[in-house]
């Protein structure tokens, strides 16, 4: 009998800034626009919903080390380091979640001050495909919090990559997902950038 659950893609934060080159750069970041543009399309074919998270920063927030924070300005709204891969596919039907805006919360997860949660609950979604940037940090957390908000997830290993600011923060980041429950799917090797 074939799988009848309702599924949805996402597919975090693959913008020019965590990308090679970009001020917050993933190592071979960009090698995961390949596998994910055959997911979209794929999940597109099947009318399953596709949904494109993105960090869209303030100019001015805490998440910046120049403002007390931990990490490099990087995906400042309407800059080209905000906007996504240029080879990443495009397609009216793809939603995008945009992220990080409100200072109270990190950001980190798809789901943290989002109405994601919503969205696929009300389009009958039981079970979540997550790929993208990065492994140890958006990734994880958007997984973390589909787990905990009653979604079946799948970790995409061949599609994400992760920042390594320890050298195993990444493969840390996959056995976290394994443990609440998330099945990692593909080659964990580089999802934790080895």
């Amino acid at each position: 009998m074939p799988d009848s659950k309702k599924k949805a893609l996402i597919v975090v934060d693959v913008q020019n800034d965590f990308c090679p080159g970009g001020s917050l750069a993933v190592a071979q970041g960009d090698e995961v626009v390949a596998p994910l543009n055959k997911l979209m399309k794929d999940f597109l074919d099947r009318g399953e919903p596709v949904y494109k998270t993105r960090d869209w920063h303030p100019a001015k927030t805490k998440h910046f080390q120049v403002y007390g924070g931990t990490w490099p300005v990087h995906c400042v709204q309407d800059t080209t380091g905000a906007e996504f891969h240029a080879d990443l596919l495009d397609d009216p039907r793809i939603t995008t979640i945009s992220k990080g805006i409100d200072e109270s919360a990190d950001g980190y997860s798809g789901f943290d001050g989002t109405n994601l949660g919503k969205l696929l609950r009300a389009k009958g979604v039981k079970e979540v495909w997550v790929g993208g940037l990065a492994t140890d940090y958006c990734v994880k957390q958007t997984v973390l919090d589909a787990v905990r908000e009653g979604f079946e997830a799948k970790a995409l290993a061949d599609a994400m990559r992760p920042v390594n600011v320890k050298p195993d923060d990444g493969a840390k980041a996959v056995e976290e997902m394994r443990q609440a429950g998330a099945e990692i799917v593909g080659d964990e090797a580089k999802a934790a950038g080895h």
